[in-house]
């Protein structure tokens, strides 16, 4: 099997969206499965945005990408978790 050329060079600064219900828990679940597959991430830059009726939870974490593996990764694992809707 060939590998596919990657259209982003690494490292890179590279911004994933999570979403979910607005759950008790949700964004410490998702910091933590961020914070495992990046461990140097800033939880200082990590933005939460609620939808307007409340619902919904959008959090934002650019993370310090070093390889399409480690993206690869992260997102099966944020895709992967009940609590997690959508991944971009």
């Amino acid at each position: 099997m060939t590998e596919q050329l990657s259209l982003i060079e690494y490292p890179c600064d590279f911004p994933i969206k999570i979403m979910g219900k607005a759950q008790q828990d949700f964004t410490q679940v998702a910091l933590a499965i961020v914070k495992y597959h990046a461990p140097d991430f800033d939880t200082t830059t990590m933005a939460v945005r609620a939808s307007k009726s409340g619902t919904y939870l959008s959090i934002t974490c650019t993370i310090h990408a070093t390889s399409r593996s480690q993206l690869d990764a992260l997102y099966q694992a944020l895709s992967e978790h009940p609590m997690v809707a959508v991944v971009l």
